[in-house]
């Protein structure tokens, strides 16, 4: 197996591909965006204008305008809340069992293919 890519003569480890995010609103519209290792799933959101995403404490865990909701698949790879998301999410609308919220989520090259939905409204 080939370990690196070649793009323009330039030969970078395949750990350095961006993995990709889909990103669903509550009508169904589905985008898939390049996120960052190292970034948020919600800073990812904000980069690309993903609707649905409001972030309005700028990714502080300090609200739950950045909730979203885990697809089934994805869940046991992304893992669960912590005690002070849990907190958060007690904030926010239609919280479910697969709910999180995207600012707590990093982004890393197991993330690839990651697909979540966000809520009809924000808290």
């Amino acid at each position: 197996m080939n370990d690196y890519i070649e793009a323009r003569h330039i030969r970078c480890p395949l750990p350095f591909l961006m993995p990709k995010i889909t990103f669903t609103d509550a009508s169904g519209t589905a985008r898939t965006v390049e996120a960052e290792i190292g970034s948020t799933v919600m800073e990812t959101a904000i980069r690309n204008n993903i609707p649905g995403i409001e972030a309005e404490c700028g990714g502080a865990c300090a609200c739950a305008t950045c909730h979203v909701y885990i697809d089934e698949a994805w869940r046991e790879k992304v893992g669960g809340p912590s005690p002070m998301e849990e907190d958060m999410l007690d904030f926010g609308y239609d919280v479910r069992p697969n709910s999180r919220l995207s600012c707590q989520i990093k982004v890393s090259g197991d993330l690839d293919g990651l697909m979540v939905s966000t809520p009809d409204k924000q808290a």
